[in-house]
């Protein structure tokens, strides 16, 4: 076994257990910790596919930039709490809905983009250039890039939401 595959597995490994203990933890400060580790061992995994820059933006952004940014909600929302309140149906089924529009935009990105990735390499073109990373994201898809900035901002405006408390009638 090759030592390149040794790595993969072990990477692959941890991936799934910090996305698995990210989804199981109880308290949301261990939650985001795991959740930094597993970006962190998917930037391991651009590394192996020797795309550098994709790596260090994924570092510099999610583990960086919006981990900040769930740290501060989860400290606004003040998720200690032992007692949290049951959601409404409408709530989860929004949030049900949110999670399909999120998979659904995803699957429809991937099966788009692999006639481009084959035609790529069918080029001889170097695919994971800065240049041609740009030019792909920026042109062929700018809708689906901006889509998701949209449902993130959604999300995170959702979370905000469901976190306030009622007001109690007297």
């Amino acid at each position: 076994m090759s030592t390149l595959l040794i790595i993969f597995y072990f990477l692959s490994a941890i991936t799934i257990a910090t996305a698995l203990l990210t989804i199981i933890s109880k308290n949301p400060i261990h939650s985001a910790i795991y959740l930094v580790i597993c970006f962190f061992t998917v930037a391991g995994h651009y590394l192996l596919f020797n795309a550098q820059f994709l790596a260090i933006v994924h570092v510099i952004v999610y583990s960086g930039a919006i981990m900040v940014l769930f740290l501060f909600t989860i400290m606004l929302m003040n998720l200690n709490k032992e007692g949290e309140p049951h959601k409404k149906w409408a709530t989860k089924l929004a949030a049900v809905i949110s999670f399909g529009l999120i998979c659904f935009i995803m699957l429809a990105v991937f099966i788009k983009a692999m006639p481009i990735i084959k035609e790529y390499k069918q080029t001889g073109q170097d695919f994971q250039s800065i240049k041609v990373l740009g030019k792909v994201l920026l042109n062929e898809y700018m809708v689906p890039f901006e889509f998701a900035s949209v449902l993130l901002l959604v999300a995170m405006i959702g979370a905000v939401l469901l976190s306030k408390k009622e007001k109690s009638i007297q």
